[in-house]
């Protein structure tokens, strides 16, 4: 008597001519995202995995696959390159992952506008625009390998918001193709505010097809560090350059002491003890930008200009963001990290008392950006000393009683990420239009929890 065919062999017979992965040890591997940053995601996340992995390569074979896991209600976990930080990638109640890799077309690039195939890499996409003269607004330090969609999806700011602000901003995605989660599925065209409604949600209430953002003009910028004795004084630094109407940049990044020393790969152009700041500002800003380091008696220890940075292939945008957190982790595994929101007008006053408070357990990287409301501010991805779940959990509501916003990053439920806010009825909306039978990363909103 033949053994009942489970309902994930039924779709692959369904479905022969898409690209399956099953290997036990692939699987396992696309199942899983950097969720291991946290000691407290990487307990709760490290046995969750999908019962297969598919790749499709064109709207029909997603259509496809879609309707067949709807009809026999299979949860769908959508990847990228797997970048993020929190789990988004990671089933919890198995199924099936749609790794959007291989549909990874450039549609277009009309001046300042792109719009390309959810899968495709992010470099891609800067080498189709830079012949027009354009790049990213908004670029995260992972570049290489994050996708359009896993931007679109997971993804807040990057080197470049210090200009255009955090990449949900209006003005900076213009346009999304998506697809509804159901037995014969619709596609829809949103448009500004309506396509944000889906946007950092981990793919939790839409399958974004395509994306359409607006580009920058692209600069030679020229990438330096500065070194500083002190922290007051390199952060001063760092706000000046942040402010400075007269430099564009791109980046400015700010280390307190001791992370500069977590930076192994710079480690010839930081001194141990040192404070740093990593900034990408306009080659003819230079002079500018060295008559204010001499202002705030800082060390230029590393310079290369936009020639010399394309040459070697080579960026300092690969030591911001969290891949600072990257960095230092390949140093000492015991840390771990936040996500902070500090206070225009206020953050210098946050920055330092938290400093005070918390020296040699909470470690200071700034990032300066602008917010929704255009005003200069900075977030922070400090660097954290773990030892338990409690004093993690105390660290953050230290943060949050003295008016600091922390986004944690350390648990997968979506609201509880954003500062425990409750999701707003619209995108409860969205959520329940494209996703009527509640097959999208079932989990990881409240009130979608994986089904017995």
């Amino acid at each position: 008597m033949n053994a009942p065919v489970s309902a994930i062999e039924q779709l692959q017979l369904e479905l022969p001519d898409l690209d399956w992965i099953n290997d036990p040890g692939r699987v396992a591997r696309l199942s899983q995202d950097f969720a291991w940053f946290s000691p407290v995601l990487k307990r709760q996340l490290e046995d969750k995995r999908a019962d297969t992995v598919v790749r499709p390569r064109t709207e029909d074979e997603i259509r496809r696959l879609v309707g067949a896991c709807a009809r026999r209600k299979l949860p769908i976990t959508i990847r990228g390159s797997g970048t993020g930080n929190y789990g988004q990638t990671t089933p919890l109640a198995g199924g099936v992952v749609l790794d959007m890799t291989s549909y990874n077309a450039m549609c277009w690039v009309r001046g300042g506008t792109a719009r390309a195939q959810a899968g495709i890499r992010l470099v891609d996409i800067e080498k189709a625009t830079r012949p027009t003269g354009h790049e990213f607004r908004c670029i995260p330090s992972t570049f290489r390998s994050a996708t359009l969609g896993g931007l679109f999806g997971g993804g807040f700011g990057g080197v470049g918001s210090i200009n255009y602000g955090p990449l949900g901003a209006p003005g900076n995605v213009l346009g999304i193709r998506a697809m509804t989660i159901e037995p014969e599925p619709q596609i829809v065209e949103l448009r500004g505010a309506e396509a944000l409604r889906m946007h950092h949600l981990w793919g939790t209430n839409g399958l974004v097809l395509e994306v359409e953002v607006a580009m920058a003009p692209a600069r030679p910028w020229l990438e330096t560090l500065v070194t500083f004795e002190r922290f007051d004084t390199a952060l001063a630094f760092a706000d000046a350059l942040a402010r400075a109407p007269g430099i564009d940049k791109r980046e400015v990044a700010f280390f307190g002491s001791p992370v500069p020393d977590h930076l192994g790969q710079l480690a010839e152009y930081l001194s141990k003890g040192c404070h740093a700041v990593l900034s990408l500002v306009d080659e003819p800003a230079e002079d500018a930008l060295k008559d204010l380091v001499a202002a705030h008696g800082g060390t230029v220890t590393y310079r290369r200009d936009a020639a010399e940075v394309a040459k070697s292939n080579r960026t300092l945008m690969e030591f911001t963001w969290n891949h600072t957190t990257l960095h230092a982790l390949r140093i000492d595994k015991s840390l771990t990290y936040l996500q902070s929101s500090f206070t225009p007008g206020q953050y210098i006053q946050q920055i330092t008392e938290m400093e005070a408070l918390l020296a040699g357990e909470v470690m200071m990287h700034i990032e300066f950006l602008r917010g929704m409301d255009g005003l200069l501010t900075c977030s922070g991805l400090q660097l954290v000393r773990f030892t338990t779940e409690e004093r993690l959990d105390e660290i953050i509501r230290i943060h949050r009683d003295r008016g600091i916003r922390i986004n944690n990053p350390h648990t997968f439920i979506v609201e509880d990420g954003k500062a425990g806010g409750a999701l707003p009825p619209e995108i409860l909306a969205v959520k329940q239009h494209f996703d009527p039978l509640g097959l999208l990363n079932p989990g990881k909103l409240r009130d979608w929890p994986v089904k017995a």
